[in-house]
């Protein structure tokens, strides 16, 4: 069984539950850019929670290693079809939640630390895959508007404290770590980082963020990037995972400092 094919059934099967108000695909499929290891990413937009037995009688007969019911970030099924060996993941969202993300992101303008636009991104290059209301329709075209001037301000300024300007500034933090030799509290302070680093790198371009995957080469495409972005990450995690204090501190310090020249030159554009 080819993917069309696993499409179409899940599409036909799905589309056919009554609680379902919407499908869509997302993630790397949805962008033309997954490979081999790529998940089947889908989105079932639900007005009422579907019921665990009804999801377990259509998965089970098509896998021998389902996680069903999975809860940990948001109700999910996750489990490889035994025909192709193809990951699927399904993710069960509330209409009312979307919404109130998008709400959170283009209307309000809230920030977070790391990732603040990832779900207006996963809304606005999904492909709908059924929408008999046109919910969907209409998510996208509040996700498809221009990049908020306040939104980008915004994550910009909380984010950045983080990396390098206030007491507590993950970069201290990983300094810290590194000269103490605890190595665990360096990975962690390395990932918060970065989650920030590259929220504030998105942001200065006004481009929504991808996600977590594949993050260098899909910053690679944007207008103002360092340029040695890529060698200084790999020097990053190097050095990290050899609480080299003294490295550490340098390759930090020329990230920052990158990070601001492209700020300088994004002002200058607006």
């Amino acid at each position: 069984m080819m993917r069309e094919q696993i499409l179409s059934e899940l599409v036909e099967v799905i589309s056919g539950w009554p609680e379902v108000v919407a499908k869509a695909e997302g993630e790397s499929h949805a962008r033309g850019n997954q490979d081999q290891s790529s998940d089947l990413d889908r989105y079932i937009y639900v007005h009422s929670e579907v019921s665990f037995v009804k999801r377990s009688m259509f998965i089970d007969p098509r896998s021998d290693d389902a996680t069903l019911d999975n809860r940990i970030w948001e109700t999910g099924d996750e489990w490889t079809d035994r025909s192709t060996g193809m990951v699927v993941d399904l993710m069960y969202r509330s209409p009312d939640w979307i919404e109130g993300e998008l709400a959170r992101v283009l209307d309000s303008h809230e920030a977070s630390l790391g990732y603040s636009t990832s779900r207006w991104e996963s809304v606005r290059s999904s492909t709908v895959l059924f929408d008999p209301t046109e919910l969907y329709r209409k998510l996208q075209l509040h996700a498809a508007r221009p990049y908020p001037e306040e939104l980008a301000r915004a994550i910009i300024e909380k984010n950045y404290r983080l990396l390098c300007c206030c007491h507590s500034a993950f970069q201290k933090q990983k300094l810290k770590a590194a000269s103490r030799n605890d190595s665990v509290s360096v990975n962690h302070r390395t990932r918060a980082f970065l989650a920030c680093y590259f929220d504030v790198l998105f942001a200065l371009n006004r481009v929504p963020h991808p996600g977590e995957k594949r993050l260098l080469g899909l910053s690679g495409s944007l207008e103002l990037v360092p340029s040695a972005l890529r060698d200084d990450i790999h020097a990053l995690m190097s050095a990290g995972s050899r609480n080299e204090t003294t490295e550490l501190e340098m390759i930090l310090n020329r990230m920052i400092a990158d990070v601001d020249l492209c700020l300088h030159a994004s002002a200058h554009r607006m």
